[in-house]
């Protein structure tokens, strides 16, 4: 039996029930760390942090010092593939991301055609890194953002609250949207055959604005894209594990089970998985969900919230997560509450 195949993540991503539920959480390096803030200030930049292998490998294990979570997410932002391209990425404390737009078929002109791999380098070295410094139980994960999530970025230059330039321009100008999805398809996928060779075991794509699709955009801004990413890491890769999480994606997230698209669908926090589950094959992984918000509560809400999921999912392969990332003003106790609930079940 390979090393890889005796943790506990990728036993779930085999389609194989595991109890207690493995558990890990998204942005579990982040703000709401003392710790994490602490590193933040030696690094400069957001930016600056990321592309730090020796620090965005502390931040990485900060978490799994602390709670020993059973996987570690890479620490990077979805918008280093934009700035690797050739887009101005930059980070304004308290305000996010912001570029500067791509609005037109004659702004490829700034972008490379091809993702150029070298200059992510230094994400390529945090994940060798990890692989070296994890606990060997615990499952490295890479990461990238689907391409109608990084599109919304670029075109909009800062984050929109329903993605409104975006559809627009898919409305407006369809063929120049569909040359920035496509070649984010392939630079994507790419970046994620990269990520597998250096050390990842997974990976997670966030559509984290599938919910400002509207179904006439949906299967060609989303689905199919992902579809297309899959099926290139899978091919490069056969190994490679994948977890797909579509925000406000529920009405979707059959066809993604039926037409193969991941090894693991995420579900957000205004699933009930006690609807959404039956609907999946039993095979299936899938992986949340409990509101962020419900963390933050703590007490009955929590609880309840808890027991709710675990209820669900026992005797099906699920990883124990939120239904989004973690808010920087949750409570550090209310986490190893959560941790010690879901394991003590």
């Amino acid at each position: 039996m390979s090393t890889r195949s005796t943790k506990a993540i990728l036993r779930v991503l085999n389609g194989e029930p595991v109890w207690p539920l493995p558990i890990w959480i998204m942005r579990q390096a982040g703000r709401y760390l003392p710790e994490y803030r602490e590193t933040r200030k030696q690094a400069g930049s957001f930016l600056d942090l990321c592309y730090n292998p020796r620090l965005a490998e502390e931040v990485t294990l900060q978490p799994i010092r602390r709670f020993g979570f059973d996987a570690s997410i890479l620490f990077s932002d979805i918008l280093v593939i934009p700035h690797a391209l050739g887009q101005d990425v930059r980070f304004v404390e308290n305000e996010g991301p912001r570029l500067d737009p791509v609005t037109e078929a004659k702004d490829f002109s700034r972008l490379a055609d091809e993702l150029p791999l070298e200059r992510l380098d230094p994400v390529f070295e945090t994940l060798d890194r990890l692989s070296k410094s994890l606990p060997k139980e615990t499952t490295l994960l890479g990461f990238c953002g689907a391409p109608w999530t990084v599109a919304s970025y670029m075109i909009a230059g800062k984050g929109t609250p329903d993605q409104a330039p975006a559809r627009l321009t898919a409305y407006r100008d369809p063929a120049f949207m569909d040359q920035l999805i496509d070649r984010l398809v392939r630079a994507s996928t790419a970046y994620l055959i990269r990520q597998i060779d250096a050390g990842a075991e997974a990976v997670q794509i966030f559509e984290s604005f599938g919910s400002a699709l509207p179904p006439a955009l949906f299967d060609r801004l989303s689905l199919n894209p992902i579809r297309r990413m899959v099926e290139g890491l899978k091919t490069a890769r056969p190994d490679a594990k994948v977890i797909v999480f579509v925000r406000g994606g529920g009405a979707n997230l059959h066809r993604f089970a039926a037409a193969g698209i991941g090894d693991g669908l995420a579900l957000d926090w205004t699933l009930d998985p006690a609807l959404v589950l039956p609907t999946l094959p039993n095979t299936l992984a899938t992986q949340g969900n409990l509101d962020p918000l419900a963390l933050i509560a703590g007490g009955q809400p929590l609880e309840q919230g808890i027991d709710h999921i675990l209820s669900t999912v026992r005797g099906r392969p699920h990883i124990f997560n939120l239904g989004h990332g973690i808010l920087p003003e949750t409570p550090i106790d209310h986490v190893a509450q959560m941790i010690a609930r879901v394991r003590g079940a």
